[in-house]
């Protein structure tokens, strides 16, 4: 049998706790309101819709067969996404591995220069890298949209690969080089899976801001058929006379959050470790 002082204990704890699971709760329903609206409204009838009559997926139907088709667009966003990922990844590990474990004149100089681009609005860097790819024959194409993504990740992403690996032992790659690795060999069996949730922030991160990037698509792509799922949503909204079609959008808005949400899902604990990773250092 539990003690009086036990219970009492169980129940101070209980009451400290109290506060902190209303903010929490608090917290995720006022961030989850506007997914859950959006997606009810998305299948519920709306007079204007495609969907006037009961609950169905009458706007779907508008949304698979709005111009070149939503597959399409999907692809296009998927196309550009990954593409951006595997960029910014190869260019932040490498560039981070540089920064973390060699010395070079003006390394730290060049380190605060990357990280100085952060302040730059993004939107006055768009005309000047439009006509840089109009100039280099890639203009208007999903591979200089992924270029110009991977270049606005970048300097977040070296500054986190470089502290990442700061946060892993320099002996452990001292003792590769040690038998016989070179510096690459270190880096790929010895350094990469001590890395792997700062490569999986990262990814995530750059895969989030592609996906649903807006500004960028908008102004370097003119292309009916090659625009992204948020352009393509953008354009669907408006109407005839002006009229916003919300079935339609709200159903966009759900097809473009869902591979956000699965992907933070699956990935959120290796999120917080890379996170977490620069402030175990030492």
């Amino acid at each position: 049998m539990n003690s009086p002082s036990r219970r009492g204990s169980a129940v101070a704890g209980l009451a400290l706790r109290t506060p902190y699971y209303v903010l929490t709760g608090g917290l995720a329903a006022i961030f989850l309101f506007p997914l859950v609206w959006a997606g009810l409204r998305s299948v519920s009838p709306q007079a204007g819709t495609a969907q006037v009559h009961g609950w169905g997926f009458g706007n779907y139907d508008t949304l698979t067969h709005y111009q070149a088709g939503i597959w399409q667009y999907v692809l296009n966003s998927a196309i550009v996404s990954v593409l951006t990922v595997i960029f910014t990844v190869a260019t932040s590990l490498l560039g981070g591995y540089a920064f973390a474990r060699f010395t070079f004149p003006g390394r730290n100089a060049l380190f605060m220069l990357t990280l100085a681009i952060l302040m730059v609005p993004y939107a006055t860097l768009l005309i000047p890298l439009y006509v840089l790819l109009n100039r280099i024959g890639l203009d208007d194409s999903l591979l200089g949209l992924a270029l110009v993504l991977t270049m606005f990740q970048l300097p977040f992403a070296t500054f986190m690969m470089r502290i990442s690996f700061e946060a892993i032992p320099i002996e452990l790659e001292e003792a590769a080089l040690v038998d016989g690795c070179g510096s690459f060999k270190a880096l790929l069996w010895v350094l990469i899976p001590g890395v792997r949730p700062g490569l999986i922030t990262v990814a995530l991160f750059a895969f989030l801001a592609a996906w649903n990037d807006f500004i960028t698509p908008l102004v370097l792509i003119s292309d009916s058929n090659k625009l992204p799922l948020p352009v393509a949503i953008a354009n669907l909204r408006a109407q005839v006379m002006g009229i916003i079609d919300y079935g339609a959008t709200e159903a966009g808005v759900v097809v473009l959050a869902l591979p956000c949400i699965v992907l933070f899902v699956l990935l959120q604990r290796q999120y917080v470790r890379g996170f977490m990773s620069g402030a175990l250092k030492g």
